[in-house]
């Protein structure tokens, strides 16, 4: 674990120190969620690029993200703390592009004008497993230049050919925007099952969307926290929001991709998922509900179907196969239900029944007494708390009640 981040990026950064022309206007990007030191990280790359004599900016790379609107992309970055006085420089945002090429296919590659327009770029981004396909370059620096930077209509059209050929676009348009040159690198951001920095490493330009990123892709994903069970009947979620996945909910964590083309996973196993919130920072971005089967009603006024629609159809097949509304239920309780019903255990004192916060938090969990005997078993797991009822009054309980 990183105990760091701050100081483990001015590090990381040192091998560019010999780049960087006095005054150059760098831009800095910032927009995934979720990422616990984003901030530090952000912070220090302008503070390293300020001392070496640059002028750095912070700009939104965020797709289609906040409605698709530079204003939309700047409060979100509001959201995750990101502003002219925590990282120490000014945030501009446009969603005006360029286009630097096109694919063999005909597809056009689009580029954030104001990057376009800089001096250099720094790209800051978590690497980790993709929530809709498998390859050798996932989630990571490479998708933040090609679709991050690309703006609505660039992540539109690299999203447009389909999920199946979505990772090689990736790739393509990347290595397409380094060859015009004004990349500096990207400082790569790793998590571990505990939702905390591992390490934070510069990634060359020469090296995003190649083998020195895909190293990074395979470290990522023996980090990912996963659920500790391969097959559970109900697995109730807190919460879904943009800051704990792209797709609301992690689907390395829930075992469900539900994308046409791409196999399924073949674990963990979950019969019915009931969720049971929208996350505030979100911001009515509830793009991925439709991967659980059931929610309970106050979820539908903490929804912005228009904020919801534009990131869903954006992300193509996936993304709006994936936004469609779930079964609702009166509350919590009746959510709960519900799933259980789906499930098709006929005894529930057999009931495999897990709750988590969110799949940003998989390692802590409440289960139900059939889980539990299987639970002691694992030297990996400690129980904690004693039992009680998993609703009251129709709500959830609060996790500091266990």
């Amino acid at each position: 674990m990183s105990k760091d981040p701050y100081a483990d990026a001015l590090a990381a950064l040192e091998p560019l120190r010999g780049r960087i022309q006095p005054g150059a206007r760098i831009a800095v990007t910032a927009g995934s969620r979720g990422i616990r030191d984003l901030v530090p990280v952000v912070r220090a790359a302008v503070d390293w690029l300020r001392a070496a004599g640059a002028a750095p900016f912070v700009t939104p790379a965020m797709g289609s993200h906040g409605g698709a609107t530079a204003d939309g992309q700047v409060e979100m970055l509001e959201g995750l703390g990101i502003t002219p006085e925590s990282v120490g420089c000014p945030i501009e945002a446009t969603m005006e592009t360029v286009v630097v090429g096109k694919l063999d296919d005909g597809t056009q590659i689009h580029h954030d004008k104001l990057a376009a327009d800089a001096d250099g770029i720094l790209l800051v981004n978590r690497v980790k497993p993709h929530t809709d396909f498998r390859g050798p370059i996932e989630s990571g620096v490479a998708k933040i230049l090609a679709i991050g930077l690309g703006n609505h209509v660039g992540a539109a059209s690299l999203h447009a050919g389909g999920i199946p050929s979505l990772g090689a676009n990736i790739e393509a348009a990347a290595r397409m925007i380094v060859a015009q040159g004004k990349v500096l690198g990207g400082l790569a951001i790793l998590e571990n099952a505990e939702d905390q920095t591992a390490a934070v490493e510069l990634l060359e330009a020469s090296g995003i969307a190649e083998a020195a990123e895909n190293a990074l892709q395979q470290r990522a994903s023996g980090l990912l926290g996963r659920l500790p069970f391969d097959e559970l009947d109900v697995l109730v979620v807190d919460a879904l929001g943009k800051d704990k996945s792209g797709a609301g909910m992690d689907t390395n964590v829930i075992g469900r991709c539900w994308v046409h083309g791409i196999p399924e996973f073949e674990s963990p196993s979950i019969a019915a998922i009931s969720v049971h919130s929208l996350t505030p920072a979100s911001h009515g971005n509830a793009s991925g509900l439709g991967l659980a089967d059931v929610i309970p009603a106050r979820i539908l006024e903490q929804i912005d179907l228009q904020v919801s629609y534009v990131n869903a159809l954006t992300s193509g097949a996936g993304g709006a196969r994936r936004s469609r509304l779930p079964m609702v239920m009166e509350d919590d309780e009746s959510a709960v239900l519900a799933a259980v019903t789906m499930c098709g255990r006929r005894d529930w004192s057999e009931l495999r029944l897990a709750r988590i916060r969110d799949t940003l938090t998989p390692h802590e969990l409440m289960v139900t007494p059939a889980l539990l005997a299987e639970a002691a078993e694992r030297f990996d797991l400690e129980i904690t708390g004693t039992a009680r009822d998993l609703t009251s009054a129709g709500q959830l309980g609060a996790w500091s009640d266990r």
